[in-house]
């Protein structure tokens, strides 16, 4: 037998909660409670959105707020941020300034790198670049910050285990 509604709450019993306690039937009354959903996601002070949105996209939506500003933007990621330096040169300050309010400019880096360590990256073969970039593959077996001496103890320990 299928239950035909879920109940949540005590209201949807109606009065026949109150009949029974009042009526000193304490089975009905047990029976009554049990039938009441315990699922949380079911009470209406638990109802979740359809939407997913995140907390920061909502209460962007509910103050209805503008979509959230770059402040640092990477060359190494976008090849073309927001420059609004043509339009100083061609309308002066206040057209600068309209335009900054109207799409800000952010604050332009070159990547995690210093301008110097990108300009001898550049330079390089692309093996190198990969490798520079790439996290060095440490030895599983050994925890970081191993001496070499240490390194050689262990192997030779290794060895006379093996032989």
């Amino acid at each position: 037998m299928q239950p035909g509604k879920i109940l949540v709450n005590e209201t949807q019993l109606g009065s026949r909660l109150n009949r029974a306690v009042d009526s000193d039937r304490r089975g009905e009354f047990a029976l009554l409670l049990a039938l009441l959903s315990t699922d949380a996601r079911d009470m209406a002070q638990f109802q979740l959105n359809d939407k997913a949105l995140t907390s920061d996209a909502a209460l962007r939506a509910k103050f209805e707020l503008p979509s959230e500003e770059c402040l640092v933007a990477d060359l190494t990621l976008d090849s073309s941020p927001v420059d609004n330096s043509g339009q100083f040169h061609l309308g002066g300050t206040r057209a600068f300034q309209l335009m900054q309010a109207l799409k800000p400019e952010a604050v332009v880096t070159r990547g995690s790198e210093p301008l110097e360590v990108q300009q001898v990256l550049a330079n390089c073969e692309l093996r190198v670049r990969q490798r520079y970039s790439s996290k060095s593959q440490a030895d599983p077996y050994l925890p970081e910050g191993v001496h070499f001496v240490d390194q050689l103890s262990r192997q030779r320990q290794m060895s006379h285990i093996l032989a």
